[in-house]
């Protein structure tokens, strides 16, 4: 998400921190770069010009020119008007009480995943205490209707329909009188889409809207589109007025310019994202955090919120428990990294750790779930007895026995053990300590670590910039080299 705009702005950022003493000439240089960056990204063009306008007057100030350090000024003036662009917003529904039902009507183009996101929508309803009902209004597509009704029982919330019926107004209708039959507190209307936009689509929207009052209206739109995302939620919002925004596909190559055009454009905030295909990938749309992500600072405050929903606290209690004495074991390791496997893919979970982002790059052609997948079967391979005390009593035959077991070659399991050794150490010395003091052992343990897979080397870490496409090419046939060596030494003993 966002990768040619983060590359971008942090190319250009960069640039301006290597000019030393900045001047007006090369601060506008500089500028050209983000400005640059901006629309290559897809950004809408009046967008851009306005953006742009506020950071080089607030860029090109005495204030800025003659501080101690101009260019991290640059970095803190593009964030704050990021956030200034991108908000600021308000993730309440604005749901009745729970005595009365609430309405809230879906509606976007077909393709941009408004029928699953009805469903995520009902789960966090659910997960909020409420009593959704769906509604299949989008009577032009018969598969919507199924659609809806396997996500309604993926999630166990009711879903209304009428096969027979052909004016959807008709069927939202009879559905507010079947929540309250049902004691549902919050009806979804799921309503037409077409592939673009077009009046009669828009009138059937109006009519509905005119006629079931819904309390809310939310569009749907793809992120993948670009700057047509930015035109239909212009052309949606003259016709209804709409209250947010609903904006899915981030997790894609979705360049970014919607996210940051939409609000501008419309004047319609962005309230949700859509992260992936699963019902629970739905986020609340915070322009700081997301400002953060841009500028590669990450967003360890939603990274912490999923870790809160996704990992089992009563068994990180109990291995807090354990570390604090001293006792951290390989099995205790595999359900650590099953924990953070729920989060999702490793290169997303990195680059929401400030200063990480440029470590998932630089890995090249390395695949952290492929290799979470290697180490889980090396743990599984070995008796309870060895995931307690590996580096005491994994001999060669055992390793050899683990190597077989897993499919790897046995140097693999004696890199695993020297490596979990040095972080059990570390994870008992972090019982106990607060978020700011595992972060700065988290970031010394990336700055020692060895460089034999193509990893990124301590001074790479500590700069945090990215490495050059030659130097990517460069660490690539290091490892190939590295992996045959390995291979002559297995078949040597």
């Amino acid at each position: 998400m966002f990768e040619t705009l983060q590359d971008g702005l942090s190319g250009a950022l960069r640039s301006l921190r290597g000019q030393g003493k900045l001047s007006e000439s090369n601060m506008r240089d500089g500028l050209k770069l983000v400005e640059k960056s901006l629309l290559e990204a897809d950004v809408s063009f009046p967008v851009v010009q306005t953006f742009m306008g506020r950071v080089s007057e607030k860029a090109l100030g005495d204030r800025v020119l003659k501080s101690l350090n101009p260019s991290e000024q640059i970095v803190g003036i593009v964030h704050q008007e990021l956030i200034n662009l991108m908000g600021p917003v308000d993730h309440s529904l604005h749901l009745l009480g729970t005595s009365d039902v609430t309405v809230l009507m879906m509606c976007g183009l077909q393709g941009s995943g408004k029928t699953t996101t009805c469903g995520k929508l009902g789960r966090l309803l659910v997960e909020n205490g409420r009593r959704p009902l769906l509604v299949a209004a989008d009577l032009q597509r018969p598969a919507a209707i199924d659609q809806l009704h396997v996500l309604g029982e993926q999630i166990e919330i009711p879903v209304f329909s009428d096969r027979a019926e052909k004016d959807p107004v008709v069927v939202c209708k009879a559905a507010v009188k079947e929540a309250k039959k049902l004691q549902a507190d919050v009806v979804i209307l799921d309503t037409a889409g077409r592939l673009h936009v077009d009046d009669e689509l828009m009138g059937q929207l109006e009519r509905i809207d005119r006629q079931c009052h819904p309390h809310q209206v939310y569009l749907v739109v793809d992120g993948m589109t670009g700057q047509d995302a930015v035109n239909s939620a212009k052309a949606f919002n003259d016709a209804l007025e709409l209250d947010g925004v609903v904006m899915t596909k981030l997790d894609g190559d979705a360049r970014g310019g919607a996210a940051l055009s939409v609000k501008q454009v419309t004047g319609v905030p962005i309230k949700f994202v859509g992260t992936g295909e699963h019902l629970d990938a739905l986020e609340e749309f915070h322009p700081d955090r997301m400002a953060g992500r841009i500028l590669g600072q990450g967003d360890i405050l939603s990274l912490v919120e999923k870790a809160q929903r996704e990992f089992d606290q009563d068994e990180m209690v109990a291995q807090e428990e354990r570390m604090r004495k001293g006792e951290f074991t390989l099995e205790d390791f595999k359900k650590q990294l099953g924990q953070i496997k729920r989060l999702g893919p490793m290169q997303k979970v990195m680059g929401m750790i400030p200063g990480m982002s440029g470590m998932a790059d630089a890995m090249g052609d390395a695949d952290p779930e492929q290799d979470m997948k290697r180490v889980f079967g090396i743990i599984d391979s070995m008796t309870a007895e060895e995931r307690r005390q590996p580096s005491k009593i994994i001999d060669q035959s055992r390793r050899r026995r683990i190597a077989a077991g897993a499919g790897v070659e046995p140097n693999e399991v004696n890199d695993l053990v020297k490596q979990f050794d040095a972080m059990a150490q570390m994870m008992t010395q972090m019982a106990g300590k607060g978020m700011r003091e595992r972060m700065k052992m988290v970031k010394e343990m990336q700055a020692t670590m060895a460089n034999p897979n193509g990893q990124l080397s301590r001074k790479k870490q500590t700069t945090g910039k990215r490495l050059t496409p030659q130097e990517r090419a460069k660490l690539k046939k290091h490892r190939e080299k590295e992996l045959r060596r390995r291979k002559r030494q297995g078949r040597g003993k």
